[in-house]
């Protein structure tokens, strides 16, 4: 099954459906099943920001004890779609970024991803956090998980 490597904390926020955009610099035609990989790595600076500190502690969670080297969930890839602009205000706070498509990405979903113009948004559904993680060494891109799911799920 196709599964893509995220850092921490943003694998959690997605597991937890919390994060139902990952941004990339890259797109994909993919369309699909998708497994969420938590990386080895944790942006521990991330974990302290709010809202990510604050939707973390409602789950139990804080950068301390963020599951890494494992995949946590499963999704579907829905989409995948240019960012096309945002708007700020006065501070340079960017308060809504807009999609090709002409959706506009405001509110939490905004401070839980880079919507920096010329990137992609990629759209997660159906997100289910595994009841058993499975333990797996990471990769660039997305990448094929070999074993068999139903028997971990």
């Amino acid at each position: 099954m196709k599964t893509l490597t995220i850092r921490q904390p943003w694998a959690t926020l997605i597991a937890l459906g919390k994060k139902k955009i990952e941004t990339r610099s890259w797109k994909s035609k993919y369309r699909g099943p998708l497994l969420i990989h938590a990386g080895k790595s944790i942006d521990k600076k991330s974990c302290l920001r709010e809202p990510i500190k604050s939707t973390l502690k409602n789950h139990g969670c804080t950068e301390k004890n963020l599951p890494t080297g494992l995949i946590i969930a499963k999704c579907e890839l829905i989409d995948c779609i240019k960012m096309k602009d945002w708007f700020s205000d006065t501070s340079l706070k960017v308060i809504k970024a807009t999609l090709e498509n002409g959706k506009a990405i405001t509110g939490n979903e905004l401070e839980l991803g880079d919507f920096t113009p010329g990137r992609y948004a990629w759209i997660l559904d159906r997100v289910e956090l595994l009841k058993n993680p499975i333990p797996a060494k990471g990769k660039l891109s997305l990448w094929e998980y070999e074993g068999d799911l139903n028997e971990r799920h």
